[in-house]
């Protein structure tokens, strides 16, 4: 069994410089050397630390996300069922002298259910907006029809049928609305092709 002889550390290979000139240059250089080499890597330490600050934070920020919008598709099934329970409280009769004592308490039962109910989607961020009076949102609205209004400017929302429901700002459901046109203006008269 033949022995290697032992591996030799790098730049070992190199003559060894003769003279003290010779020596400090030689010094200088692998010192020169070494810095260059120390600043390479605090460059690649710090684009590293960088890269990582900048993965925790997308991290972080996309649990925030999925924290605040999981129930997104639950707070939709909610807001039809609020929806349902204000189409209820208007198919009732209209309050009036002499009517039954049981339908004027079933509308005023349905009304506070349908207020506390209405405080339980806002704690958690769901919230209804009535859109009428406002200019046309596309993002936010959904037009229904058009209807030709001289007194609202044009694109102004005349009507909502159902509001616009809200999670934390983002849309739930457009708010179904009829919206303002401007009056047709008299067409000019047909042309004579007769003559």
């Amino acid at each position: 069994m033949t022995e290697e002889p032992p591996s030799s550390p790098p730049g070992a290979d190199r003559e060894a410089p003769s003279g003290p000139e010779a020596l400090m240059q030689a010094a200088s250089a692998r010192i020169q050397e070494l810095e260059a080499e120390l600043a390479a890597m605090n460059d690649r330490w710090m684009r590293a630390e960088a890269e990582n600050a900048n993965i925790r934070a997308r991290a972080k920020r996309e649990v925030d996300e999925t924290r605040q919008y999981a129930v997104q598709k639950f707070a939709a099934d909610v807001v039809e069922a609020a929806e349902n329970l204000r189409r209820g409280l208007a198919s009732l009769p209209a309050p009036s002298e002499g009517e039954p004592e049981i339908i004027a308490r079933l509308r005023e039962g349905l009304a506070g259910i349908e207020r506390s109910f209405l405080a339980i989607l806002e704690r958690h961020g769901i919230r209804a907006e009535d859109p009428t009076g406002a200019m046309f949102d596309p993002n936010l609205h959904q037009a229904m029809a058009e209807q030709v209004s001289e007194t609202h400017p044009p694109g102004t929302v005349l009507q909502t049928w159902t509001a616009a429901w809200t999670l934390n700002g983002r849309l739930l459901r457009p708010a179904m609305v009829v919206v303002a046109k401007a009056p047709e203006e008299a067409l000019p008269p047909p042309l004579d092709t007769t003559a």
